[in-house]
């Protein structure tokens, strides 16, 4: 059974950063991503990972935030600089155990098994 468990969320003010984690427990999974989803929105892609270390980026977070993964820990990070109230939302984790060709992780959520709770991020103008 996998688990992924997110951390540090939080509130900040625009032009700020955050780091979030996401800590997965089971199996390693060929694709992870961070997507978010705001109030009254639905779930959106923001970024995702190749076991190989391809990495992909929404159009609006290219340059401002990083995704990355330590294999040793087995935990994915979320680095967001240059906050914007805009990135206001619940961020979540999700893994993704299917073969794709190449080095391809898909954007649709719906391609994702496993999802972490979720965590708040507030960034205030």
């Amino acid at each position: 059974q996998v688990q992924l468990v997110e951390s540090g969320g939080g509130s900040v003010q625009a032009g700020g950063s955050l780091r979030l984690s996401c800590a997965a427990f089971g199996y390693t999974a060929n694709c992870m991503g961070w997507f978010r989803q705001a109030p009254g929105k639905e779930r959106e892609g923001v970024a995702r990972i190749h076991s190989d270390g391809t990495t992909y980026y929404a159009d609006s977070v290219k340059g401002r935030f990083t995704i990355s993964k330590d294999n040793a820990k087995n935990t994915l990070y979320l680095q967001m600089n240059s906050l914007k109230p805009e990135d206001t939302a619940v961020y979540y984790c999700a893994a993704d155990f299917r073969l794709y060709g190449g080095s391809w992780c898909p954007n649709s959520r719906n391609n994702y098994n496993y999802w972490g709770q979720g965590t708040q991020v507030t960034v205030s103008s």
